[in-house]
């Protein structure tokens, strides 16, 4: 392993630690951007745009009505603690973690590109570093967290028959691929707790589905529609920085609605009920995978929380992208 892996190997781990609090009292921790040192180099070295928001659940799962004033059918879904990146991947992390992953073996159809309009498959530019990584697939998104999770020493989250996926232009094995919830793998979030996320509020409530993630009031939707928590089609031709927004949502995470639509795990289908405690992960096989959270582009410019899109498993536009969660895996009782 050379030495700029054993840096971003070294970081990631502790990166993955660092985060907003999520506490019983529902309280939030300050997080703040650090630089971490390279003896070897005497330089600070420093991993993007990584910072995990921890949703700690106290009790053994939260519960909240999926798909609330938008969706004609709701359910009640089922939410145990994780993790969730505070941004959406940007293409400098994209980038990194896909160089170091194809030395290592993996294999990606997309090579992804800088946002809207930027640079595809090249080094990150000063002005696009920041963007979001766009047209890039679902399974480039699964198999890029596996090879992140592999980097930071973490079992992979995705397996087809006990094989770890690393080759995202195997279509086959991609789209029966099959998720572990309990690892402490990176992965997209299913649906729920992507919804979850963009609703919850500090005090134990959750905000509306119909309004985009961080507005709260009939007021402040009507004065500005979410202009100041999302990039939409109503103040943006383009893709943004990720984090560039005036405010987070109230868990501290940014482009929750808007900037680019951010696949999720599950198959698309109209919400179903499932065994109480039991996780909702959607069908076992289907034809479209689940996007939310809208987007800067007229043709996804829905950005209400409760919003649902469907792409197969090998699209990829200049407005679909995607972040990452991680299990919070319980303490073993001594």
């Amino acid at each position: 392993m050379n030495e700029k892996i054993k840096i971003i190997f070294s970081l990631l781990i502790f990166i993955s630690f660092c985060g907003f609090g999520f506490s019983a009292e529902i309280e939030d921790l300050e997080n703040t951007n650090e630089d971490f040192s390279s003896e070897e180099e005497g330089n600070l070295v420093e991993l993007p745009d990584v910072s995990l928001v921890s949703i700690v659940i106290p009790v053994e799962f939260d519960t909240f009505l999926i798909g609330e004033h938008t969706q004609t059918i709701v359910e009640k879904r089922y939410v145990r603690s994780f993790k969730i990146n505070k941004f959406e991947t940007s293409y400098q992390l994209w980038f990194e973690i896909r160089t170091i992953g194809e030395k290592m073996g993996y294999k990606f159809a997309n090579p992804g590109q800088e946002g809207t309009g930027g640079r595809r498959g090249r080094l990150p530019s000063e002005e696009g570093k920041k963007l979001p990584v766009t047209t890039i697939s679902w399974r480039d998104a699964i198999v890029w967290c596996n090879a992140l999770s592999e980097i930071c020493g973490f079992d992979c989250a995705y397996k087809f028959r006990g094989e770890v996926l690393r080759d995202s232009t195997d279509s086959a094995k991609c789209d029966l691929a099959e998720c572990d919830l309990t690892s402490n793998g990176f992965r997209l979030p299913t649906e729920a707790e992507w919804e979850y996320a963009a609703r919850k509020q500090k005090d134990g409530t959750y905000q509306r589905g119909d309004f985009p993630s961080g507005v709260l009031t009939v007021k402040q939707n009507l004065e500005n529609g979410g202009g100041d928590v999302a990039w939409f089609d109503g103040n943006a031709t383009e893709a943004r920085p990720v984090g560039s927004t005036q405010s987070p949502n109230a868990l501290g995470v940014f482009d929750m609605s808007g900037n680019v639509l951010e696949f999720c795990w599950d198959w698309i289908a109209p919400y179903s009920s499932v065994k109480k405690g039991n996780a909702a992960t959607g069908p076992s096989y289907g034809y479209e995978r689940v996007c939310r959270g809208g987007s800067w582009s007229p043709y996804a410019s829905f950005i209400l929380t409760g919003d649902r899109y469907g792409f197969t498993s090998d699209e990829a536009y200049n407005y679909l992208g995607f972040r990452f969660v991680q299990t919070i895996i319980p303490a073993k009782s001594e």
